[in-house]
């Protein structure tokens, strides 16, 4: 009986207590041992090129030597940084600015279109092409030569619509004329002439397949007793030895269009206009004056404007930039517009909004925080842009053009100034830190709401 009631006891008595490793501790562990590669990865591409490039910007082109503050005195005092830096002000401030209102204009008028989404991808498609796809296709763009380049056939269509160009730009007097230079381009004929005389006013230089369309052969002047009757044409046929020198001869084409005037004592007394076969007149009031051509005949075509010139090619590569992420800003903007409840704006139109304030005083504000996404975004990305400007803009060019992403690459490869080089790279990371404070503060902000 009592070995039964110490054999009860004992197998009721309790168990001593085992160790047990801390879980939290464990978690621990697991956590970091999946960030390790994060970390490893972190350090070698982001930690140490940043400190590298610090400790770099404070020696001099050798290495060898501590230079101080040198390089970032640089900054300020070489031409071409201070360049860059005014075009980085310029990108800054237009290029986000410019995409995001473009990008707020597409996705507000294509919500409610059938055709919207097809209108969407087209916009966005330019995100699909590189940087230096764009930058070969802008190029081309922006070629001065309006056969080649879109921007100036666009441009020279439309001057010369309400201007239009001369078809005589090479045209000159040849041997023995009547005419002699008159200053300005002009030409003005030797003597003068009265009323009954018939005037030859022969030119050369302009080939004849590129005389204008309506151009027919000329047409010597017929006199007449109480008028000035007059011929202007092309005084060249092909073949050596082929028509007569200030004669005119039916292989030969009247210049259509011409315009003469009528010039005496330094003023324009009448003006007549060329026809097609280059015959023209004058009345009376032309007695005793000289027949000038004016140097308007013989302007060159109008070449457009020179987009890649020192003047115009950071606005020219904004513009290709805005292209390609307009399309960017106009996605996220629309997906904030999805998002937006929709009765705040139909009670605003029922109290009476037009269209217009329902936009100003409603679906901007409300789209407050998108567009700041959307800017911030934009902003960091302009600061380090590189590629568009390195292939747009031509060697002639380029130091108009810069930028200092640019200024680093070639401070650093072409020029041979690492220690500059990184004193960039230092500038360029702290104009990125409070744009991207202020991104991350805003969306903590956001988080809190």
């Amino acid at each position: 009986m009592a070995a039964d009631t110490a054999a009860g006891s004992a197998k009721t008595a309790p168990a001593a207590p085992r160790s047990r490793k801390s879980v939290t501790g464990t978690r621990r562990t697991v956590a970091a041992l999946f960030l390790l590669p994060a970390l490893v990865l972190l350090g070698a591409l982001v930690v140490y090129p940043i400190g590298y490039s610090v400790i770099r910007s404070f020696y001099d082109q050798s290495g060898d030597s501590f230079a101080g503050f040198d390089n970032y005195q640089a900054l300020f005092t070489d031409d071409g940084i201070r360049t860059a830096l005014k075009n980085n002000i310029l990108w800054v401030v237009f290029a986000p600015t410019v995409a995001t209102a473009l990008g707020l204009i597409f996705a507000v008028l294509t919500e409610r279109v059938r055709w919207g989404t097809a209108f969407k991808l087209v916009v966005f498609m330019p995100m699909a092409i590189s940087m230096l796809a764009a930058g070969i296709i802008f190029r081309l763009v922006y070629d001065q030569d309006p056969d080649k380049g879109v921007a100036n056939a666009v441009w020279v269509g439309v001057h010369d619509t309400f201007a239009q160009s001369s078809a005589f730009p090479k045209a000159h007097p040849g041997r023995e004329s009547p005419l002699e230079p008159a200053g300005g381009g002009a030409f003005v004929t030797k003597d003068t002439v009265s009323a009954g005389d018939t005037v030859t006013l022969p030119l050369v230089g302009v080939p004849p397949d590129v005389m204008p369309d309506d151009a027919k052969p000329a047409a010597a002047p017929k006199p007449e007793d109480d008028r000035i009757t007059g011929s202007t044409w092309q005084d060249f046929t092909r073949g050596k030895g082929v028509g007569a020198l200030n004669q005119v001869d039916s292989s030969e084409l009247g210049y259509a269009g011409m315009r003469i005037e009528a010039v005496k004592d330094g003023e324009v007394v009448e003006t007549a206009t060329a026809a097609a076969d280059g015959t023209f007149s004058f009345s009376s009031k032309a007695d005793g004056a000289r027949l000038r051509l004016p140097a308007g005949n013989f302007e060159e075509p109008y070449n457009g404007l020179d987009w890649l010139g020192p003047s115009l090619v950071t606005p020219a590569v904004i513009g290709s930039y805005i292209w390609m992420w307009a399309g960017f800003a106009m996605v996220l903007i629309a997906a904030g517009l999805a998002g937006m409840p929709r009765e705040l704006l139909e009670a605003a139109r029922v109290d009476g909004a037009n269209e217009w304030q329902v936009f100003r005083r409603v679906t901007v504000p409300l789209l407050a925080p998108v567009l700041a996404v959307v800017t911030v975004t934009l902003m960091i990305n302009v600061l380090k842009v590189f590629d568009l400007v390195f292939i747009i803009a031509p060697g002639s060019s380029q130091d108009d053009a810069n930028v200092l992403a640019l200024e680093l690459y070639r401070k650093g490869f072409s020029e041979d100034q690492p220690g500059v080089a990184s004193a960039i790279a230092v500038f360029l990371l702290l104009l990125v830190i409070p744009v991207m404070w202020f991104n991350v503060r805003r969306l903590r902000r956001e988080v809190r709401r």
